[in-house]
């Protein structure tokens, strides 16, 4: 089943989540018959982000990140609009599942799945759709040792380029992904991959986290967002150079389909890269909290969940029936769910986000009565999904529609 996101619709979509009191009271009277906890997707925030994020790209087709959604039935909808093209799956079994309805899938990191590359390598149709990234001949050495080239198809793979930037005094800033950093080591690699029997070298990819991944205007850290603006105006143009540099080395040795690179955070200046043809981007469509401070682009919030409140252990607090789901990555405070409405409610430091129950302190919370819902926001985009069947899709104040996640399809591929 496939989501109808109507991108053609004449009628411009109200921003109704920029009025708390009045989306997420409409979010629990449209899902008031079901049982928390209650996934919500609204279609029309929905469909605000990716208009939005094919606006920011202007022009350059985006590759829905998958892990950032990690709901079928959106991917496919998403495919269906203008601006989006291709999937950038996580794993080779990911995009193994979703070949059935996908034509061009690319996986993000290299993979060691043997029994996806035995039934990639030996399926000509799957092999002429899905892509495997490559850093070293580690990973063609480890494909050969599943399949000779002479009992297989050729593998189309994808060499990644280290986007980090290598900062004076501060070393390393980025994300610890392809050892490939200079162009030279990526013309090199380039070279060694075409004349590896069994292998096409089709594209290229390289991922800005510095940019696309950091806020750059956090709500109450200035001084961070500073750093991070400073961080970034000096990252992007050795990026934008050195990019150019790698793809143009790259380019001598194979005709590339494709070049990668970006993220939600950084559409408009991955756009402005000559030398990309695509974006991989997701985090942006369902809005994960974690989104929120940038200065240039804000999500709507088209994904959440509600919790039940469920006991009130004093008239200062409210319990609330699990909500410990927190998101991956560093652990801090940016890692855990949101509460967005009732607003002026707070977790307790000692309790935080529980596995079974979450407890609650502030103006609403005496106020709060068994039954009563609490919604939040989970840090990251495509995680929520982990964490439920299914979700409800609700337009205006009803549910029009239900999808189920990649859990609620039997899938759980990391």
């Amino acid at each position: 089943m496939t989501l109808d996101l109507r991108f053609d619709d004449p009628v411009t979509d109200a921003a109704s989540w920029l009025d708390p009191a009045g989306y997420w009271p409409a979010l629990t009277a449209a899902t008031r018959h079901l049982d928390a906890p209650v996934g919500v997707i609204h279609r029309g925030a929905l469909r605000h982000n990716a208009k939005d994020m094919v606006r920011r790209a202007a022009g350059t087709p985006i590759r829905i990140a998958s892990k950032s959604v990690r709901v079928r039935s959106v991917v496919e909808a998403l495919l269906e609009q203008p601006g989006f093209h291709g999937v950038l799956a996580y794993t080779l079994a990911e995009a193994l599942w979703l070949a059935d309805t996908v034509d061009d899938l690319v996986v993000g990191y290299p993979t060691a799945e043997r029994g996806g590359i035995r039934r990639l390598g030996t399926d000509p149709d799957l092999a002429g759709r899905i892509t495997l990234m490559v850093d070293s001949p580690q990973q063609l050495d480890l494909v050969d040792d599943v399949l000779p080239p002479s009992r297989r198809e050729e593998i189309r793979v994808c060499v990644e380029l280290d986007a980090s930037w290598h900062a004076p005094v501060l070393g390393h800033l980025g994300v610890r992904r392809s050892p490939v950093h200079e162009p030279a080591d990526a013309g090199a690699l380039a070279a060694y991959v075409v004349r590896r029997p069994g292998f096409r070298l089709v594209g290229m990819m390289s991922y800005e986290a510095q940019i696309a991944g950091v806020v750059n205007r956090p709500a109450g850290r200035p001084v961070d967002g500073a750093v991070n603006r400073w961080m970034q105006s000096r990252s992007l143009p050795e990026l934008l150079e050195r990019r150019a540099r790698a793809v143009a080395a790259v380019r001598e040795h194979a005709d590339l389909e494709f070049v990668n690179g970006g993220g939600t955070g950084s559409l408009e200046a991955t756009a402005a890269d000559a030398s990309v043809t695509e974006i991989a981007a997701g985090s942006g469509l369902l809005g994960g909290h974690l989104f929120d401070g940038y200065d240039h682009f804000t999500p709507a919030p088209a994904a959440a969940f509600a919790l039940d409140v469920v006991r009130s252990p004093s008239p200062a607090h409210a319990t609330i029936l699990g909500g410990g789901w927190i998101a991956s990555g560093p652990p801090g405070a940016d890692r855990v769910p949101r509460i967005v409405w009732p607003e002026r409610l707070t977790m307790l430091a000692r309790e935080s986000a529980g596995e079974v129950q979450t407890p609650v302190t502030g103006a609403a919370a005496g106020r709060l009565r068994a039954g009563d819902r609490v919604w939040f926001r989970h840090t990251k985009s495509g995680e929520l999904s982990e964490h439920l069947n299914e979700f409800a899709v609700v337009d205006g104040d009803e549910v029009v529609d239900s999808v189920p996640t990649y859990r609620g399809e039997g899938k759980a591929f990391l």
